[in-house]
């Protein structure tokens, strides 16, 4: 039997229940309360046992039946009113089943349970939805930047085939870079895959400590631009890997030293310990961001026509924002990303506070 069918029996059986008990409480009231009438020697018009049952019997089956009716009509209407939000979320899953994420309950009415199933239901939705099309641009761009680099070797090795005469030592260079690209490329979707699957043991770290490692680093990198960083913060102790976490910062670092202003920029980098969470911040000069192209840069190969060679992972492969943002999300933290007034951008990163040590 259906959901809405065994509510009505219920609702009709209950109700049919109620009935028998509440006539027979008449009916043990009406014969008690003429016995004790008879004990005290009133004089008593009301039937006796047999005659209350013949007399009152086709009335309480006349009851029974309207209640059983009632129930019925009753319970069913009550369960299809119950049961409608219901039927619209089994809808929606059912046409999310069949790849329709864009489709929403959009529940109205008051905040009820059905109200906040419906509600988080489809915010699952949104975020399928979100996550979907992500992977489809990332399974489309990390196509493209497979096959570009794999594309030149080739052309580079049928040239050189082909060519008896060729400079050896420049064609070897060009091939060495671009082999150097694929491998760059092919560590940061490794790294991003180990990120994602959180696998990766736990430690105590301080973000102050690790973030000093990293500038010190990429102090080279940010001379050769001209940047001057700056950096602040006390003891910053957290929970998380050592080594995903210097990436983490080290990404987020190299990102402000190259997409900077082209003399006299700056880098801030700062840690602050709070009751509930530890806070990396980099903040850099540089162009005037838009909020609609800031709320990209996390996304995978997402970057500017600028290529910029280095040893760290996904830099100038359009991932070193992205890597940032699935090392703090494997460490259930939170990456936020802002346009700074006078140009540059703002990057925040809340990771789960830990205890100070003693």
């Amino acid at each position: 039997m259906s959901v809405r069918l065994k509510l009505t029996f219920s609702y009709a059986g209950f109700l049919m229940l109620a009935g028998a008990v509440l006539i027979g409480a008449i009916a043990v009231f009406l014969d008690g309360y003429r016995e004790r009438a008879q004990d005290r020697g009133e004089i008593v018009i009301a039937p006796s046992g047999p005659e209350l049952l013949r007399d009152f019997a086709p009335a309480a089956v006349g009851a029974m039946v309207f209640l059983l009716v009632f129930g019925l009509a009753g319970g069913w209407f009550l369960a299809g009113r119950m049961l409608g939000p219901l039927t619209r979320i089994t809808a929606a899953t059912r046409r999310a089943a069949k790849g329709s994420l864009s489709h929403r309950i959009e529940l109205e009415g008051r905040q009820d349970e059905f109200r906040e199933f419906a509600d988080s239901f489809d915010a699952m939705l949104a975020r399928l939805e979100a996550h979907v099309a992500e992977q489809q641009r990332f399974a489309a761009n990390a196509s493209h930047e497979l096959r570009t680099p794999l594309a030149i070797t080739q052309t580079l090795l049928d040239v050189a085939r082909n060519d008896p005469n060729r400079e050896s030592s420049e064609l070897d260079e060009r091939l060495r870079a671009v082999n150097a690209r694929a491998i760059d490329l092919t560590e940061a979707l490794l790294l991003l895959s180990r990120t994602d699957q959180r696998s990766f043991t736990r430690e105590a770290v301080d973000l102050s400590l690790i973030a000093e490692e990293a500038t010190e680093t990429l102090l080279p990198l940010a001379e050769k631009h001209g940047v001057v960083i700056e950096t602040s913060g006390d003891i910053t102790p957290a929970i998380g890997s050592h080594a995903l976490l210097l990436q983490l910062t080290t990404n987020l670092l190299h990102n402000a030293i190259v997409h900077n202003l082209p003399d006299h920029g700056t880098v801030q980098v700062s840690t602050a310990a709070g009751p509930q969470a530890a806070v990396l911040t980099v903040e850099n000069t540089g162009d005037r961001l838009g909020q609609d192209l800031v709320s990209t840069l996390t996304e995978r190969f997402q970057r500017g026509t600028e290529r910029v060679r280095s040893d760290h992972a996904g830099a100038g492969l359009g991932l070193g924002l992205a890597i940032a943002e699935s090392i703090t999300r494997a460490h259930d933290g939170t990456l936020a990303l802002s346009p700074r007034a006078a140009g540059g951008l703002r990057v925040t990163v809340r990771l789960p506070a830990a205890r100070r040590s003693p």
